[in-house]
């Protein structure tokens, strides 16, 4: 059972966030806190924010405005040095895996514990060994990446990334790519971890059934706006509000739901009805256009 939020100091604490690129506005005052043993699920369109965020809340991107605090500590703040301590207490499975071709499983895991520790190659071993069976790979250990499937890459990375036994795990789109058996098995890997290790998880993804697997609390994140954020069953109400229900809902919660339930009409329908694409591309009539979702959700 999870601690209300009263009685809880954040792990992490972004205020105000805003960034830049050009003359574009990627993230527009975006909050967001995030507490010791939660998973949070950060959601949105392409070109929502999401990934920026991500990548922001890791130190990569510094923001234009506002602070990211990990630990306690403004990261914003700190030189590359104080970074790099941070950032040892904190792991990232990246949506291709990135792991090094032209290293073994076993050494790829080993990696961090080898640039970032003084522990005997005796110990070393031993850990990888623990890390690669916490995501059931000690018996691939001497294989390559170029040897193993993208489910596989995918487990091999976050064993990687738990390799100096970190506090926090960033997950971009850990489901990218992946068939719905080995997305669900990635989904259960998550939740176990959390429940095993306690650590806490930031989980940004657009696949809705992996969203309401593994998450105790969603954000949603729109044109670099942080629309809402609650529990996971606010956003399970939502989503299964009857369209008449859904008629007196403002404009933002309308949005949501859209995305949630996956549906082709509703104000983000409209965003792009109004451009006139289709007509143009096509010399289509929003009309002649199918309005059924093209996938319903099986997961619950």
């Amino acid at each position: 059972m999870l601690m209300s939020d009263e009685d809880r100091q954040p792990i992490i604490r972004c205020k105000g966030i805003v960034k830049h690129f050009g003359g574009q506005t990627v993230l527009d005052g975006v909050d967001l806190d995030v507490y010791p043993g939660e998973t949070v699920v950060i959601m949105g369109g392409s070109g929502s924010g999401k990934s920026t965020l991500l990548r922001t809340m890791i130190g990569t991107h510094k923001p234009n405005e506002g602070t990211v605090e990990l630990f306690g500590q403004n990261i914003c703040s700190l030189n590359e040095e104080d970074l790099n301590e941070v950032r040892k207490k904190f792991g990232i499975l990246f949506q291709s895996g990135a792991l090094y071709n032209s290293m073994s499983i076993a050494e790829n895991v080993a990696l961090p514990l080898r640039e970032h520790t003084e522990l005997d190659d005796e110990i070393i071993d031993i850990q990888v060994k623990i890390k690669l069976e916490l995501v059931g790979l000690r018996e691939d250990a001497d294989k390559y990446p170029a040897q193993i499937s993208g489910g596989m890459k995918k487990r091999a990375g976050l064993a990687r990334a738990l390799a100096l036994d970190p506090k926090i795990l960033f997950y971009d789109e850990p489901s990218a790519g992946l068939d719905p058996v080995t997305s669900a098995q990635i989904d259960q890997l998550i939740i176990a971890l959390s429940h095993q290790l306690g650590v806490t998880s930031v989980v940004v993804t657009h696949e809705m059934d992996s969203a309401f697997t593994i998450a105790d609390r969603m954000a949603m994140l729109d044109r670099g706006k942080m629309l809402f954020m609650n529990e996971r069953e606010w956003f399970e109400e939502l989503r299964d509000m009857s369209a008449e229900q859904a008629k007196n809902m403002d404009e933002n919660r309308r949005l949501v739901r859209q995305f949630l339930r996956g549906d082709a009409e509703g104000p983000l329908a409209s965003r792009r009805d109004e451009s006139a694409y289709g007509e143009d591309l096509f010399g289509m009539t929003p009309d002649r256009v199918t309005k059924t979702p093209s996938v319903q959700p099986t997961r619950g």
